[in-house]
């Protein structure tokens, strides 16, 4: 089955990833700017990886026949460094028209401080005066539902953001009910140790049925698997459900989500192929 993964760091994978991702069924991936496993020290550093995220990234992907989308900001494990996390931001618009951009993300909190809360409503800020879609990381563990609550109230508080334009990732048993009530889109991110299993990931799928939900593998450096999507694939086909409803969650609904961007300019499969006439 074709699928998309809506949240991939594919900086940090190796080329034989795109390969293996590409012969399981992945057409297309988003990835979103991400914290590099230190924090950086300058401006400059943000740039260099920006250009990687919209010029280097699509053309390694390319050669496996996957389409490549990204996201940009300052994570939020950086934005302690308030004077530097606003030169990035004011730095985000020279890359906003590259051709695979889908918009600010992924942005939220990580300890949910105060400045971390400034550099987030000032990334909204700008998602809204270029009207950008919005990707949101919630926090980790303990952390997660006071984050995911205090995001959805900021998000929530700014009349000029529609709901239907935001996907709030990492949702997990707790916190996906409000994600989808309040009107916005949902992820799952499938991790091998933390966030939630392909298991956890079906269950939830069958308690809200598959509507504005998203999966991804949020794939990275760290203990994560690039192919967990094709293992939720896997779980859904194990417990019977109905191809429709797979396809729905795991190629349909990036779709969706990903075409209120003008920069999603997504080829199907085939999509250019030319009819035989024999």
């Amino acid at each position: 089955m074709d699928y998309i993964d809506p949240h991939i760091h594919m900086v940090s994978r190796t080329t034989d990833d795109y390969a293996t991702l590409a012969r399981m069924g992945c057409v297309a991936m988003s990835e979103p700017a991400f914290w590099a496993g230190y924090d950086r020290g300058s401006a400059d550093g943000f740039r260099d990886y920006f250009r990687q995220l919209t010029d280097v990234e699509p053309k390694r992907a390319a050669q496996y026949g996957i389409q490549h989308f990204t996201w940009l900001c300052i994570n939020a494990k950086e934005a302690e460094n308030v004077s530097l996390s606003r030169d990035v931001i004011a730095m985000i618009p020279e890359f906003l028209d590259s051709p695979n951009v889908l918009g600010i993300g992924e942005i939220g909190l990580n300890k949910n401080t105060k400045n971390e809360a400034t550099i987030f409503l000032e990334h909204l800020d700008l998602a809204a005066k270029f009207e950008q879609l919005i990707l949101i990381h919630t926090p980790h563990l303990a952390d997660k539902y006071q984050g995911t609550r205090m995001i959805l109230d900021m998000l929530c508080d700014d009349s000029r953001l529609d709901p239907s334009r935001v996907l709030v990732d990492h949702v997990e048993e707790h916190t996906i009910g409000e994600v989808l009530d309040r009107g916005f889109w949902a992820g799952m991110t499938l991790y091998p140790v933390t966030k939630c299993t392909p298991e956890r990931a079906a269950d939830m799928i069958e308690r809200y049925d598959g509507e504005r939900l998203l999966a991804n593998s949020a794939g990275d450096w760290g203990p994560s698997k690039p192919t967990a999507v094709p293992d939720l694939i896997f779980e859904m086909r194990r417990r019977g459900h109905r191809e429709s409803l797979i396809r729905k969650v795991v190629y349909e609904n990036p779709i969706e989500f990903f075409s209120q961007s003008k920069n999603f300019r997504f080829q199907p499969r085939g999509a250019g192929e030319v009819q035989s006439d024999s």
